[in-house]
């Protein structure tokens, strides 16, 4: 609940509005676990929430952790179903990977956690509740979010919506450090372009011609890909905002010099960045990453036609904590 809603409620449990402005900060700037933790509440009033509402909290099932402090939690959910979120955390800032939904719909062949299949979406408080849980963890202000954990985000649009919102007016999470990152619906697309936020859009494109898309990506089948890129362009023309396009180079499928000339091609014009993502392997998926002479010359070949290109700065791997490599992990 945002605080106006807090608000809405605190007066209906015959309380002053500002009870809600202090529910909100107990919440979203304290972390509070539970309602007995907001002291300073009246005793009434918490007895009334405790009647009225639940402040669930995700359960730390596990957790693992690289020498560069990049730790994968293990979250279980208020039905026991279970996610994966990731903490970053730099010098300057701490990033958190954050799932959108339980498993995930769309099957891309490289992803682990399509092996899982899916169960369903997560709430937006849930999402937020990743946030907090690892910012409580961490020790430390979470300062940006990616929504690239488990699921595709635009499949769950209105509770993803809601957790921006919330993270940006409760949390604090600066809109231009959340960045959202789908397998490109196109109709999503121009829908949340009309939001108009400030966020980053990130469109896993991973090829440039449709038959390689749909060999990898089952759902490209049903977006095309100049409804894709046409899409791109009006969000980009309406947001003002550059996309970051992630291609996944994986051995000998999307992975030639001819492919990056052909991505180049295809993204002539748009408002973008092309970030470079070398295959994290997931077991039980027979697919390798190329070479790194491999990378650095389709790397040089999509900067020759003037398109930025970033890679991935790799972290988590050996956690099975990188892009592709989250999964449900069942109860047990």
């Amino acid at each position: 609940m945002t605080s106006r809603e807090l608000e809405d409620l605190a007066e209906r449990l015959a309380e002053a509005r500002f009870r809600g402005r202090q529910i909100a900060a107990w919440i979203y700037k304290q972390n509070a676990a539970s309602i007995a933790e907001m002291t300073d509440l009246p005793e009434t009033l918490r007895t009334k929430l405790g009647l009225e509402t639940a402040l669930h909290r995700s359960r730390i099932i596990a957790a693992s952790g690289t020498a560069d402090g990049t730790t994968k939690f293990l979250l279980e959910m208020e039905d026991a179903e279970r996610i994966e979120a990731v903490l970053l955390p730099y010098d300057e800032r701490v990033s958190v990977c954050v799932s959108s939904q339980i498993g995930c719909a769309v099957g891309c062949i490289f992803c682990a956690t399509a092996i899982g299949g899916f169960v369903r979406n997560l709430t937006a408080g849930e999402i937020v509740d990743e946030v907090l849980t690892l910012q409580r963890e961490s020790g430390r202000r979470v300062t940006h979010v990616v929504y690239m954990g488990m699921g595709e985000p635009l499949l769950n649009d209105e509770e993803v919506l809601k957790s921006i919102r919330l993270l940006n007016d409760e949390v604090g999470v600066a809109m231009r450090h959340i960045a959202l990152s789908t397998v490109g619906i196109p109709a999503r697309i121009r829908k949340l372009a009309r939001e108009k936020l400030q966020i980053t859009l990130a469109v896993s494109l991973h090829a440039a011609d449709d038959a390689t898309r749909r060999r990898i990506m089952p759902v490209a089948a049903r977006y095309p890909l100049y409804e894709l890129i046409e899409a791109c362009r009006s969000y980009a023309d309406q947001t003002h905002r550059r996309i970051t396009f992630e291609y996944l180079l994986i051995r000998n499928v999307n992975d030639s010099i001819g492919s990056a000339r052909h991505l180049a091609g295809l993204l002539k014009g748009v408002l973008c960045n092309v970030n470079l993502i070398p295959y994290n392997a997931v077991p039980d998926l027979e697919l390798e990453r190329p070479s790194r002479a491999r990378v650095r010359a389709f790397r040089s070949a999509i900067e020759e036609a003037g398109i930025a290109v970033t890679q991935r700065l790799e972290r988590g791997h050996a956690i099975s904590a990188a892009c592709g490599q989250l999964r449900r992990i069942d109860r047990g």
